[in-house]
């Protein structure tokens, strides 16, 4: 399997080499040459396999410079630090039983070393990523540089920390993320990590992030301190891969529970920020995963919710700082993959929205193209008084405790339900445990937090519902802050270079 850019003709390269360039030296994103299909009677293979064996099952269709044994061995390592024998277990939600075609299955992908979604990638990717290093001959120091809304950070710092001929770095907006999510950061240890905020919001920190990669000036000072840029973000082929796996193993469990039979449709529903989560979905699909529609849900920063409805994508509005940090987002990356794949891989047109996109701050897809996505997407944004609304509603019906962005999942399948009358069984993403957005759970379950501290309303919670909170949120209280570095975006260039240094 060779991979090329979406946005110009490019002689096509091997996984390893994608992986450890991150960013395609055009500004595209590494795509592959093509999709590999898999059959039904492959799919239910997977139930006899676990989720380590379901990944490799997955990986070596993509990454096929590797050997099984090497997948398998990334595979160990990333996943014997999840704290759950599933890894990514199937909790089944709702189910009518006037309506036996209606479940709703809660796909946890938060019980990794960090609590989030990210993990099942992040955890991945280092290894993927130190054997990559040593297939293409590599002898430079990689230094792998993150923007993030919260969890893909401390998912990034917790995978990368002290692992040879690396050092990771880490951008976050100042102010933009939860206290928890901060705390993760800055208290993470590790000689070859740095975490730097920055004065502005996501999008600030992101696209700084992507100057950096095109900075040809900053690549030769660095190439002279024997120093290679790559990236951890879902713009990493290697970060996005792994995904992949869990919807295919989200579908295996729900045959295994009788949820649904082999070869049934289903619907995915994901909260979307960088549009990387649900992009795995979609290739999923493509790949031949049963898949009737994939729900992109949002919150009130609504731009894919508008994009998918009008075909226009504009970042020229109001930004708004949400209980669902991870979502407020107005440049979704990986929108650029799904646009490559469904205009037949035209790289031209994709170099035209993005460079209007970066210049004028939108874009319009034609009129064929919209009609692609229509058939694949459905897009709804979700209110922060319905995603409250939510999580006290799947508390109080099913004593099923979910964090904010998850609640944004359920709540935009609950309209889709209602506007389609559609009960096709559905996965819907969990990205985070409810215990990293405590204050905004409790609010939702109608318990006042005013003066209590973000470390007192874990336990708050913890009291209230009995669920267990997570070995490394609990042990937040007492670790060492080791990071308190703030920057603007312009400075964030001369803290690479000064961290490269070191």
């Amino acid at each position: 399997m060779k991979y090329i850019s979406t946005r110009s003709k490019i002689e096509p390269i091997n996984s390893a080499e994608a992986i450890l360039q991150g960013l395609a030296e055009d500004g595209g994103l590494f795509v592959p040459e093509n999709i590999p299909k898999v059959s039904l009677e492959e799919i239910g293979t997977l139930q006899a396999k676990n989720y380590e064996q379901r990944a490799v099952w997955l990986l070596k269709k993509f990454l096929t410079d590797y050997t099984e044994d090497e997948l398998g061995e990334c595979a160990e390592l990333a996943y014997n630090w999840f704290d759950v024998e599933k890894r990514v277990p199937l909790i089944v939600l709702i189910q009518d039983p006037k309506n036996p075609v209606a479940p709703v299955g809660s796909l946890e992908l938060w019980h990794g070393p960090t609590s989030a979604f990210k993990d099942v990638a992040l955890q991945m990717l280092p290894h993927l990523m130190r054997m990559a290093l040593k297939k293409v001959g590599e002898t430079k120091e990689i230094l792998i540089l993150v923007a993030t809304s919260g969890d893909t950070g401390k998912a990034a710092l917790a995978g990368f920390a002290d692992v040879p001929q690396t050092k990771v770095m880490v951008f976050y907006p100042d102010g933009g993320v939860s206290k928890i999510q901060r705390l993760q950061m800055i208290t993470q240890r590790g000689s070859n990590v740095n975490v730097t905020a920055v004065r502005g919001n996501f999008d600030d920190a992101q696209t700084g992030v992507k100057k950096i990669f095109g900075d040809e000036n900053l690549r030769v000072e660095l190439d002279k301190l024997n120093v290679k840029l790559s990236s951890a973000n879902s713009i990493n082929w290697g970060r996005l891969v792994p995904q992949i796996v869990y919807y295919f193993s989200g579908y295996v469990e729900l045959v295994s529970t009788n949820q649904i039979k082999p070869g049934d449709e289903i619907i995915i529903s994901v909260p979307t920020g960088n549009f990387g989560n649900i992009l795995a979905a979609y290739y999923a699909l493509k790949m031949g995963l049963p898949v009737k529609r994939l729900i992109c849900a949002s919150n009130v920063n609504n731009v894919l919710t508008e994009f998918f409805a009008t075909g226009t994508y504009n970042r020229n509005r109001e930004f708004f700082k949400t209980i669902t940090p991870s979502m407020d987002i107005l440049i979704s990356s990986n929108l650029e993959r799904l646009l490559y794949h469904e205009s037949g891989g035209d790289y031209e047109q994709i170099n035209r929205y993005m460079s209007e996109l970066n210049s004028v701050g939108e874009y319009k897809i034609d009129k064929t193209l919209k009609e692609r996505l229509d058939k694949i997407f459905y897009a709804e944004y979700v209110t922060e008084d319905e995603t409250r609304l939510f999580i006290k509603r799947m508390y109080d019906s099913f004593k099923y405790l979910m964090d904010t962005h998850t609640a944004v999942s359920i709540a935009a399948l609950s309209k889709y339900r209602g506007k389609t009358h559609d009960f096709t069984p559905v996965l819907s993403a969990s990205t985070a445990s409810p215990y990293k957005f405590t204050g905004a759970v409790l609010t939702a379950l109608g318990q006042s937090i005013d003066g209590v501290d973000d470390l007192a309303q874990l336990k708050m919670l913890n009291k209230l519902t009995s669920v267990r909170i997570p070995k490394n949120l609990a042990s937040l209280s007492t670790a060492e802050i080791l990071h308190e570095d703030v920057c603007d975006k312009d400075d964030m260039p001369e803290r690479v270079l000064k961290f490269a240094e070191k």
